[in-house]
């Protein structure tokens, strides 16, 4: 239930503020809010959670309205380097950063099917 963007050309930074904001949440609360956040970066990040929740639903079976965000991670890309001319002959390096975006969704602990099976907690032992 995972889903991977690589090399997307937006700065780590960037894509991190977006992601802090759904870690952890339900999918679709996740998708609402990154549907009407206002940043470049929610809409490549909505995509890639998108993707591992059709990636849940068609490999697992699972009703992507049971899922959560259990982990999102930004990681940084190799970087793209250009050179900009500056005042008398200098030259500055242009740093175009890439991010690797990794999200992994998970089921609800309520909706598992061995979570209501037979668990022992302690003081439930009959007494003789």
């Amino acid at each position: 239930m995972r889903a991977v963007a690589k090399y997307v050309r937006i700065a780590p930074r960037k894509v991190r503020l977006v992601a802090n904001a759904v870690r952890g949440k339900g999918f679709p609360q996740a998708i609402a809010e990154l549907q009407f956040t206002n940043k470049r970066a929610a809409e490549i990040v909505g995509g890639v959670v998108n993707s591992a929740a059709a990636n849940a639903e068609n490999n697992n079976d699972l009703d992507p309205d049971d899922l959560f965000v259990r982990e999102i991670r930004v990681d940084e890309g190799p970087t793209i380097k250009r050179y900009r001319a500056r005042a008398m002959g200098r030259a500055t390096m242009i740093r175009k950063r890439t991010s690797h975006i990794t999200v992994e969704l998970g089921a609800s602990p309520g909706t598992m099917a061995f979570a209501s099976a037979n668990v022992d907690t302690p003081g439930d032992e009959e007494e003789e």
